[in-house]
């Protein structure tokens, strides 16, 4: 199953394919119980699309065959053993992709030329992903971090590793002649290697990047390279040859700090927009503004969701399942706002006060 949502991959996920190009979307659970109703659910939007495929009249029966054979390889390998919080198929001729997300989706089947994208960009905004590059003198380890966790990354031809010859330490130490392990030009230059790597990896897939290692080891990181130095840095050692756990529990507390302060800080955005007359609140106001473009900074509470229906241009809440409502406008809001260059911040439940889970600043 996929994770990772890179601007190459959207910009492909985005290309118009022969109709139908066929989008199923399912919640998950994590735990049990509720974990329990997840396959049946699954074979159920399964089945929908498939009726859908056979009862529509501009959908050729070898290319039906073709897609339903599309859907049935998608779903051998939907692994429910480790589900988010969302499922995402999407299936067309000679083609499909299974996307786990860390953030829940509408019980949904669409047919169309385009994927439906939207509900993975938000989950990725939502999850805001990062990088964490461990260094030590001789190996350099890439991981990819987001949703309370890090797994290993080997993009880029990471993990780095430099052989060195062996040499006798107890002789070198009884006359003196061996080097500080980070003075070294060997290690200079298997860091700025690792520096060099990091940067190809980060033109693809841009993200904020910590950098964990001894000290003496990111002190020259900054020397050799050019793109970690502007990374924050997080001393501690050990991390390039260890599991994801210990690379969680040492970026935790650096986390939780930033987002701290990336929450105070979008408050008082918030607070000065309200005195500047450019803040708008609720999902209505939102989409109205969004759509032309003027917002510049959207706050969303975590778990915020709403189901609305378009009544005369206006949007008012809806029943999930109610015909023509919505359930997942919030979804397309965060995305539209990403077209546009806002900045997308997610916050914690009960933040926005009076503001209905969602608010923005304005443009103009």
């Amino acid at each position: 199953m996929e994770h990772a949502l890179s601007p190459a991959t959207l910009a492909e996920l985005r290309r118009p394919r022969p109709y139908p190009a066929v989008s199923v979307l399912t919640p998950t659970h994590r735990r049990e119980p509720e974990n329990g109703q997840d396959p049946v659910r699954l074979r159920n939007v399964l089945t929908e699309a498939k009726k859908r495929l056979e009862t529509d009249p501009s959908v050729t029966r070898e290319r039906r065959a073709e897609v339903v054979a599309q859907l049935d390889r998608a779903l051998s390998e939907v692994d429910l053993t480790h589900a988010e919080d969302g499922l995402v198929i999407f299936a067309a001729p000679g083609e499909h992709q299974v996307w786990s997300l860390a953030r829940t989706v509408p019980e949904r089947v669409v047919l169309a030329d385009t994927f439906l994208t939207r509900n993975l960009v938000s989950a990725q905004a939502a999850e805001r992903p990062f990088w964490v590059l461990s260094v030590s003198a001789d190996r350099a380890t890439l991981w990819g971090g987001g949703d309370g966790r890090v797994v290993e990354d080997r993009s880029g031809g990471f993990p780095l590793i430099r052989s060195r010859p062996n040499f006798d330490a107890e002789r070198q130490m009884r006359v003196g002649d061996m080097p500080s392990t980070f003075r070294d030009e060997g290690t200079r230059h298997f860091l700025r290697e690792a520096d060099t790597r990091l940067g190809a990896v980060l033109r693809d897939q841009p993200r904020p990047v910590y950098v964990t290692g001894e000290q003496a080891a990111l002190s020259l990181l900054d020397e050799a390279g050019s793109v970690a130095r502007s990374a924050v840095h997080v001393p501690h050692g050990g991390l390039a040859n260890a599991g994801p756990e210990a690379v969680w529990q040492a970026l935790e507390p650096v986390l939780a700090a930033e987002a701290h302060r990336d929450t105070t800080e979008v408050i008082r955005e918030l607070i000065s927009a309200r005195g500047h007359k450019t803040f708008a609140a609720g999902v209505d106001e939102l989409w109205q503004t969004v759509r032309e473009g003027r917002v510049r900074l959207l706050a969303v509470e975590e778990n915020f969701r709403a189901t609305v229906r378009d009544e005369g241009g206006h949007l008012l809440p809806a029943e999930p399942g109610e015909p023509g409502a919505r359930d997942d406008i919030v979804d397309e809001i965060v995305e539209q706002c990403l077209e546009t260059g806002a900045d997308v911040r997610f916050v914690p439940d009960g933040t926005l006060g009076d503001a209905s889970g969602i608010a923005g600043v304005l443009r103009y």
